[in-house]
């Protein structure tokens, strides 16, 4: 039974009491009687001496709210109007007193109210808004929910999957193994909420004909639809294996919560919404690029996803414990590695595709240069062609190929009296190369590629936070020694991020096939790598660390490779809903 001060103050009952029995005159007794027990008597020494069922006994009722009742009792001689008429007073006094105090305590359940819902509000809200992540968002709702100390072992929040128009469980906790939360965002109870985005409390669910038992032991539960200004974003829910837990205080306070969390779930979905077209774009540009050369095709992405994966192992090794990639470092990286050879657009496609170092068209003319040059007797064609045709394609020419073709140098053919040279300067120059294809100018236009994509990307405006993303790709082809372009910066004038770029990206170049060579096993990769460390053009602990963890770095690209990019720190973890 409710105690009867929760209804008046015992100080003024016990003062009313007085003045009652003050009034009623001496033998008089008045008394307090409460859902039907008797609490309080003034005139005699207990209650157990006061007979309330006398004839000359006297009663009014009382009211204090709209279940719990009582009556004043009043025992007087004399005249019967007259205490009828004292009694009625002194009733409409008490009744005063009751209306008041619970006037008062409304007041100030109301102002508490206030104060608690602005307490929520005010620690809340920058809890919930402090990320544009749905991770955090609804991790720092449930995390609310449970600070609060709300009734219900069991929670979840359900988010809307627009390509399904379905909700679909993002997050939970407590909730019984083996339950299927998708049957529950199908029950009548969601939908109804659903329909008409209003919170709703079910203190029996077993009572309730909305409800099959869709989770287990589940009997009473809180529904709060997430709403922001322009649709249900999702849905909160709490629930219990006990009844009668949850009140209407608690609907409101958590409708205040999940009127914050709407917000930021809208502001988090258009984010995340952005993030996902400029990852589209960014990528669509980078396999644009790669698209000139089908030898290159998928290059900046594969150097993307092992840029992540070697920085997140840079984050697991105890050897670089003062470093840390955070999630926006990471993003960053990515970006970096799709977007590093952008600049190869300004780059000709004859150049950006060569594949000997002079071409076909131009050899047929020097065989048959050398053909009319061997009827004049000075030349044996067919061998000089042969060690032609055998430079033109080395990566790695012979010495003595190179000694015989210079030895051509000399050599004139003509008809009549015009005389021309067998090997012309450009051929000349192209075919003494002593490694490659690509004559100096055109590896000057190749090693333009780093600063024209810093140059493109100036003019687009990336996301906040990336300080670093058009350094890194500058810097991707810089050495430790200063051998390096477009700079020829030295050791760790080199962002750590550039270095471990430049490391992936030789990596997957020598790995894959192009039309200069062949792919390298992974071996033979290590061994290249680990020649350049030694030779100081890269950063050798790092060079040691990817080789070291070449297994680790491959398996963590792939994960990047199946990933949404904005929730990268993840990658090491459990993957999340995506909508």
């Amino acid at each position: 039974m409710t105690p009867l001060k929760k209804y008046i103050r015992p100080q003024v009952l016990k003062r009313f009491l007085e003045k009652a029995l003050n009034a009623a005159g001496s033998g008089s007794v008045v008394a307090i009687e409460y859902e039907g027990e008797m609490i309080l008597v003034a005139g005699v020494d207990s209650p157990a001496e006061f007979d309330a069922g006398g004839a000359d006994v006297f009663s009014e009722p009382i009211s204090f709210n709209s279940i719990h009742s009582g009556r004043l009792l009043l025992k007087r001689s004399g005249d019967f109007e007259e205490s009828g008429r004292l009694l009625s007073f002194m009733a409409y006094t008490l009744q005063g007193y009751v209306d008041m105090e619970a006037a008062r305590r409304s007041i100030g359940e109301d102002s508490l109210a206030k104060y608690r819902e602005l307490a929520l509000l005010y620690r809340s809200v920058p809890e919930i808004n402090t990320s544009l992540r749905l991770r955090d968002v609804v991790g720092a709702l449930l995390n609310e929910c449970r600070r609060e100390n709300y009734p219900g072992e069991v929670g979840m929040v359900f988010l809307s999957d627009p390509a399904s128009n379905r909700f679909k469980l993002f997050t939970q906790f407590g909730l019984p193994f083996g339950s299927n939360p998708e049957q529950l965002a199908g029950s009548r109870i969601f939908q109804n909420v659903i329909f008409f985005g209003r919170s709703e409390i079910v203190d029996d669910l077993d009572q309730d004909e909305r409800w099959h038992g869709e989770i287990p032991r589940v009997r009473s539960m809180a529904l709060i639809p997430i709403v922001s200004p322009n649709r249900c974003e999702g849905m909160l829910v709490l629930a219990s294996e006990n009844t009668g837990l949850f009140e209407a205080a608690h609907a409101k306070s958590l409708s205040t919560l999940a009127s914050v969390a709407g917000i930021s779930v809208s502001n988090a979905f258009n984010f995340e919404g952005v993030q996902r077209l400029m990852d589209a774009m960014l990528k669509a540009l980078a396999e644009a690029i790669d698209s000139r050369d089908p030898f290159t095709a998928g290059h900046s992405e594969r150097v993307a996803q092992l840029a992540v994966a070697f920085a997140l192992v840079l984050n697991e090794s105890p050897e670089f414990s003062d470093i840390h990639f955070s999630d926006a470092d990471l993003r960053e990286i990515y970006y970096a590695g799709i977007l590093h050879d952008v600049g190869k657009i300004g780059i000709r496609e004859d150049v950006l595709t060569k594949d000997s170092r002079l071409p076909k068209r131009r050899l047929e003319v020097i065989r048959s240069r050398f053909q009319i040059a061997a009827h004049a007797g000075k030349l044996n064609w067919v061998e000089a062609f042969e060690c032609v045709r055998n430079l033109n394609t080395a990566m790695n020419p012979r010495q003595e190929d190179l000694d015989f073709v210079r030895s051509l140098s000399g050599l004139h053919w003509g008809v009549d009296d015009e005389r021309m040279p067998l090997l012309y300067s450009d051929e000349l120059e192209a075919l003494l190369l002593p490694y490659g294809n690509l004559t100096p100018d055109e590896r000057r236009e190749i090693e333009r590629h780093p600063a024209e994509s810093e140059r493109i990307l100036q003019h687009i405006p990336l996301q906040e936070g990336f300080v670093h993303l058009l350094t890194i790709i500058r810097q991707h082809h810089e050495r430790m020694d200063g051998s390096g372009y477009p700079d020829g910066v030295i050791g760790n004038e080199i962002l750590l991020q550039s270095r471990l770029m430049a490391i992936v990206d030789i990596y997957d170049a020598v790995t894959q096939e192009r039309h200069y060579k062949p792919a390298y096993t992974r071996r033979e990769a290590m061994n290249i790598l680990s020649g350049d460390a030694e030779r100081g053009k890269l950063d050798a602990v790092l060079v040691n660390l990817f080789q070291t963890n070449l297994a680790r770095v491959e398996e963590l690209a792939e994960r990047v490779k199946g990933s949404r990019i904005n929730h990268i720190a993840e990658i090491t973890g459990s993957s999340m809903f995506s909508r």
